[in-house]
């Protein structure tokens, strides 16, 4: 991913966060057939190896399955994004752009037993499932039903060997640009992309 030095993140805690609340990302390999990607919700563990490790699963008949862990996988996180447009500006007369929030990271997937399989479904079922007034748990389903459910996907781990994260948010821009754009992107609903862009910028 090209990333200009002012795009960069500035902590690493800032990538974290970018994962956690966007966690339904792209799994993208490449197959023997061509490039082969999956849409799926990953549990991060940024404290388990070097770059953390990513935690997901997708149904066994997925072709997408066949190939994870036999090369280096790459998980897009897409955070909040929109287009910026020049009609908010006083000074018009500058080109309009995209901005956006994303975070690549890269690894070779681990594939697990049945075991490890349960164990992870849980690990999903404990971070989604949580703030529920009544959280949905596994153990109610029956032990021939699970078993079921664990025979028809395949569990994995990605230790990551690389994380790029990307923070495009009108750095370097003029000062009441940015606060115009700020402002338009909370009248619009985008409440998330404004809150970047007034860290990145260094606004209160």
């Amino acid at each position: 991913m090209y990333i200009r030095a002012s795009h960069r993140a500035r902590a690493a805690t800032d990538v974290v966060e970018v994962i956690r609340e966007h966690m339904f990302a792209t799994l993208v390999s490449v197959s023997p057939s061509g490039t082969i990607a999956s849409h799926l919700p990953f549990v991060y563990e940024p404290e388990r190896g070097e770059h953390g490790t990513l935690f997901a699963h997708m149904a066994r008949a997925n072709p997408h399955a066949d190939v994870v862990g036999h090369g280096e996988e790459l998980v897009i996180f897409t955070g909040p994004h929109a287009y910026i447009s020049p009609s908010w500006y006083v000074d018009r007369a500058t080109a309009p752009t995209w901005d956006y929030v994303a975070v690549h990271c890269y690894g070779t997937a681990v594939v697990h037993s049945a075991a490890e399989a349960e164990r992870n479904i849980e690990r999903l079922l404990g971070v989604v499932e949580a703030g529920h007034a009544h959280p949905w748990r596994m153990d109610e389903l029956r032990r021939d039903d699970v078993d079921r459910m664990i025979a028809g996907v395949v569990s994995f781990e990605i230790p990551l060997t690389r994380v790029e994260g990307k923070f495009k948010l009108n750095q370097g821009d003029q000062p009441e640009r940015v606060r115009a754009a700020i402002a338009a992107l909370e009248q619009r609903g985008e409440p998330a992309l404004a809150a970047w862009m007034r860290r990145y910028n260094d606004l209160p």
